[in-house]
C-alpha cells in the first residue's frame, strides 16, 4: 500500500529548487551501450546547481529538473566489478513457483461472494520472500517496457521492487535489521529463476573514498526503459539506474570467502549488516549485486502533500508508481498519485506523462531545462496504486486495503477529462504497480502485469479467512483480451 509514503525523510531545501545547469540541453545525456557489460564513462566535472529559477513555470506541478551522479557511479565501475542483466539472470539463485505449486490465493472470493478475474499467468515467490515481514514488494516492470523486440539479449526479464520496513524486521535493533532500503527482483519467466539487487546511493566518504549506502524510499512504481530504470520517490520525484552499472561483489560465487577488488581491496557478502566500503572492505548487506543511482529527476514546485494519504490539488504531485506507454510517438513514461480522501481533499489525484527521448531513454527537457508532462488529468477513482495506458486506453488498479483490488478501465472523454469506461472487474488483494507486455515482437498476446504485497500469514483477519487465504504475495498477468471482454 502507499500509505507509508513519508517515513521517508525530507528532502534536502536545496534540491527543492536545483536546476543542473550543465544540463541545460539535455538532461543526463547518457549513451546507449551493450546489455551485458558497462562500458568504461568518461569523467565529468560536477553538475552545478542554482536557485535563480523558480516553479513558476511549471503549471501543471509535474515539473522535474535533473542532477547527475555519473561521475561517482563512474569511481565506482572502476572500483568494484560489474555484471550484465543477462548474466545476473543465468547465475540467478532462487525460484518461483507456478501452477498448482502456487498455492497461494490472493485471487480467492473472500469478500462477499465476488468471484475475480482470474490471471493467465500466476507465479509464487520462494518461501522467504513471500513471508518476509522485512521486505514488501511493490513496482513492476519488463523488458517489453525496454525493448521494442521485447528480449534483453536472449532473455525476457520482468523486474519488480521491494521496500524494507525494518520495524517488522525479527530480531529488531540487531545488524542484520538495519533498514536496507530498497531492492529489486529480475526474474526470468522462462526458467522461473530470479535473483535480487540492491539499490544504492553513491557518496564521498569523510576520507574522499567512493562509497555508496542504501536508498531509503518507497519505490511504489518502477520502469525499464532503453538502460535506465526509474524508481518513484514519493515526494520528490524518480531517482534513475542506469542497468550498465550492475556490481557484483561475489564474482567467484563463493560467499564463504571475501573477493579481491579491482581497486586493490576485498568485497565480503557475508556480513548482511553492513553496506558501502567500511575499512577498506566492500559491504551489501550480503546481497551479490549492487546497482547504484545515476541520476534524479527532482520536482522544483512547492510540494504540499505529506505524511497522510490525501493528495493536493496543486504544487508537485506525489510520485506513486510507473509505466511506459510504447503506443504514443515518441514514447511516455506515465506517473501518478496514489491518494486517499476525505472531506478536505475530496480529489482522487493526478496522472501525467513525461515525455522520453527515444535516442537514449532519458526524459526530454524544454528550452528551460525542465522536464514536464505534456498531459496530466484527474483520476476517476482514488486509491490507484497502478496506472497504464496503451492506444489511448488506460488501466487502473485501485485497492481496497485487504479485499480484492478493483481494475478499471478509462479513457479520455471529448471535454478532455479521464473517465471510466466499462464496469469494475475485481482481480487480486493487495495490487500494486502495473506493467504492459505488448507482444509486438513476440507475436504473444498482449498480457497487464501486477503484483500482490499482503503476505498470506499478515496478522489481519480479513486475510486468515477463508481457506485458501486471500492474500498471499503473487506475480500475475491478465490477457489484455479478457479485461476488455468484461462488461
Amino acid at each position: 500500500m502507499k500509505t507509508p509514503h513519508d517515513r521517508r525523510g525530507p528532502r534536502r531545501a536545496a534540491r527543492l529548487l536545483a536546476l543542473a545547469l550543465a544540463l541545460v540541453a539535455g538532461a543526463l545525456l547518457w549513451r546507449p551501450g551493450q546489455a551485458a557489460a558497462a562500458p568504461a564513462r568518461p569523467r565529468s566535472a560536477a553538475v552545478r546547481v542554482t536557485t535563480a529559477r523558480v516553479a513558476s513555470t511549471v503549471d501543471n506541478g509535474f515539473g522535474l529538473a535533473a542532477t547527475d551522479l555519473s561521475e561517482r557511479v563512474a569511481d565506482l565501475t572502476a572500483s568494484l566489478p560489474t555484471q550484465g542483466v543477462q548474466n545476473l539472470l543465468s547465475q540467478a539463485d532462487r525460484s518461483v513457483s507456478s501452477g498448482t505449486a502456487c498455492a497461494t490465493d490472493p485471487f480467492g472470493a473472500g469478500d462477499g461472494g465476488i468471484a475475480p478475474l482470474a490471471p493467465a499467468v500466476k507465479y509464487c515467490w520462494s518461501d522467504d520472500d513471500a513471508l518476509s515481514r522485512e521486505w514488501t514488494p511493490q513496482g513492476i516492470t519488463g523488458v517489453s517496457d525496454a525493448q521494442a523486440d521485447e528480449y534483453w539479449g536472449t532473455k525476457r526479464p520482468v523486474i519488480t521492487s521491494w521496500y524494507d520496513d525494518s520495524t517488522a524486521c525479527t530480531p529488531a535493533g540487531t545488524p542484520a535489521c538495519a533498514d536496507k532500503g530498497v531492492r529489486l527482483s529480475f526474474l526470468d519467466p522462462v526458467t522461473g529463476k530470479y535473483r535480487h539487487v540492491l539499490l544504492a546511493y553513491p557518496y564521498y566518504n569523510s576520507y574522499g573514498h567512493i562509497s555508496y549506502r542504501a536508498i531509503d524510499i518507497h519505490a511504489g512504481g518502477i520502469a525499464w526503459y532503453k538502460y535506465r530504470l526509474y524508481v518513484t520517490d514519493a515526494l520528490h520525484g524518480l531517482k534513475v539506474f542506469d542497468l550498465r552499472d550492475i556490481l557484483d561483489l561475489d564474482p567467484d560465487r563463493n560467499p564463504a570467502t571475501n573477493n579481491s577488488t579491482p581497486d586493490g581491496l576485498s568485497s565480503n557478502v557475508q556480513d548482511n549488516g553492513k553496506v558501502g566500503r567500511q575499512s577498506n572492505v566492500w559491504y551489501s548487506y550480503g546481497y551479490r549485486y549492487v546497482l547504484p543511482q545515476v541520476g534524479s529527476y527532482d520536482f522544483v514546485g512547492a510540494q504540499h502533500n505529506g505524511s497522510a494519504g490525501t493528495c493536493e490539488s496543486s504544487g508537485a504531485p506525489k510520485a506513486s508508481y510507473l509505466s511506459v506507454d510504447r503506443s504514443s510517438s515518441p514514447p511516455q513514461l506515465i506517473m501518478g498519485e496514489y491518494c486517499t480522501t476525505d472531506s478536505a481533499h475530496p480529489g482522487n489525484g493526478r496522472v501525467g506523462a513525461l515525455p522520453i527521448n527515444d535516442t537514449d531513454g532519458s526524459l526530454v527537457a524544454t528550452a528551460d531545462g525542465l522536464v514536464s508532462a505534456v498531459t496530466t488529468y484527474a483520476l476517476p477513482v482514488k486509491q490507484v496504486q497502478g496506472a497504464v495506458r496503451y492506444a489511448d486506453r488506460w488501466y487502473l488498479n485501485q485497492s481496497h486495503r485487504y479485499s480484492d483490488a478493483s481494475l478499471w478501465r478509462a479513457a479520455v472523454g471529448g471535454d478532455g477529462v479521464l473517465a471510466v469506461t466499462g464496469g469494475e472487474i475485481r482481480t487480486a488483494v493487495g495490487a500494486e504497480d502495473m506493467y504492459y507486455e505488448h507482444g509486438q515482437g513476440t507475436g504473444a498476446a498482449p498480457l497487464l502485469w501486477s503484483q500482490s504485497e499482503h503476505r498470506a500469514d499478515i496478522n489481519d483477519p480479513s486475510c486468515a479467512t477463508p481457506d485458501p487465504t486471500p492474500c498471499g504475495r503473487v506475480i500475475y498477468a491478465h490477457r489484455v483480451s479478457d479485461i476488455l471482454t468484461q462488461p
